[in-house]
């Protein structure tokens, strides 16, 4: 999970670094910033927990930014020449994940848009380690009248699992009833925040955007609760992991199209009709005739998990992809991957050999999610 190691001195710091530290996480390097990859519980209990109760995740190392402009056609056609999703389609609240995209197609990140309740006001999430490029990518093609403000004042908490709505309602009653994918300005234990129903975990849960002075103290009293265990960056690989989700750097980047890359749903039929977004003209075209390669999902034989970088072959020897993410899946009870191969080799239960430590281990391409995803539906 970590980045290249970088000097101590040099690691920036979230709003609850102390409070990791008081809770006895290990700190590791990762995306610039000193980061809790896991608590004294450990990885697996960490990630169990939260598949049963409510996980509290740090996530304010990504990056935060309204996008403002007269009214919600400009602001929305503003993004729209930088990602393939359709923002002008959203209704105040919603949210979109879309990817922003260079002009040979390749996905430079991916990214929450929420519709704001004020006309002209959109709230952008974005990675932590492209936040920076991103953002000045953003602000290098905004048209006049529009203008991007980060939000460096603000921390970002999750609270994740399936006791997780039961417990941010006694702090945020109005929450209780917020559709998924959803996001809105609320108090929350007497603070103004912005409560997206959203998560990277395949559970449901809420992001919080909070003012960075409060955020520790709304922090502790959330972990407070009887419910609730905070969660490092390992557990949350594997959560994401075993639901089939990327992560930026790894699984996609600026070499993946948002179809080898299993993302094409993220283009609406509009979009796709208009063709005007980076790299359209490469991307209709792979979903036209097909893209040389496609993610899949991969199940190892046996118990020894298949890391990132591992070649994956067919059956006589041939490589025909690699592996993006991989490791133990504890809701699943063994290894999981997920990699790019040919897409003649792309089809669900295809088998193949992935070369660890020099010999073939038997695995199979398998459907995504590894695990069901249980966010909130209306009625549920």
């Amino acid at each position: 999970m970590s980045e290249p190691a970088a000097a101590a001195d040099t690691l920036k710091t979230t709003p609850l670094h102390a409070l990791h530290v008081e809770l006895g996480a290990k700190m590791v390097p990762f995306a610039g910033y000193d980061m809790p990859v896991q608590y004294p519980a450990g990885v697996l209990a960490e990630h169990l927990h939260t598949r049963e109760a409510a996980g509290l995740f740090d996530v304010s190392h990504m990056g935060q930014a309204f996008l403002t402009g007269p009214d919600h056609e400009t602001v929305a056609a503003a993004i729209e020449a930088l990602v393939p999703g359709d923002i002008r389609a959203l209704e105040p609240g919603a949210i979109r994940y879309t990817l922003l995209l260079n002009e040979q197609g390749g996905i430079l990140d991916d990214l929450m848009v929420t519709r704001t309740a004020k006309d002209g006001v959109l709230f952008l999430v974005v990675n932590a380690a492209c936040k920076d490029a991103d953002f000045a990518h953003i602000e290098k093609h905004l048209p006049k009248g529009v203008a991007l403000t980060r939000l460096a004042d603000r921390a970002l908490i999750a609270l994740q699992g399936p006791k997780a709505a039961e417990v941010f309602a006694r702090f945020a009653p109005e929450a209780a009833t917020q559709a998924f994918m959803t996001g809105q300005e609320m108090s929350v234990a007497g603070l103004s925040c912005i409560v997206s129903r959203s998560g990277y975990t395949g559970e449901d849960g809420y992001e919080i955007s909070v003012p960075q002075g409060d955020a520790a103290a709304f922090a502790k009293k959330l972990l407070a609760e009887a419910e609730v265990k905070p969660v490092g960056l390992g557990a949350r690989d594997s959560l994401r992991l075993e639901a089939g989700l990327c992560l930026y750097g790894h699984d996609i980047d600026e070499t993946t199209t948002p179809v080898e890359g299993a993302l094409t749903w993220t283009i609406s039929k509009r979009r796709r009709e208009e063709a005007n977004f980076p790299g359209a003209k490469i991307i209709l075209d792979q979903i036209a005739n097909g893209a040389p390669r496609k993610r899949v999902g991969l199940l190892p034989e046996g118990k020894a998990p298949a890391r990132e970088g591992t070649e994956i072959t067919d059956k006589s020897g041939r490589k025909i992809g690699v592996v993006t993410s991989g490791g133990y899946g504890p809701s699943v009870g063994g290894p999981i991957a997920m990699g790019y191969v040919e897409t003649g080799s792309s089809k669900a239960d295809t088998g193949v050999e992935l070369m660890v430590r020099g010999k073939g281990r038997p695995a199979k391409v398998a459907a995504m999610p590894f695990v069901k995803k249980r966010f909130h539906k209306p009625g549920k």
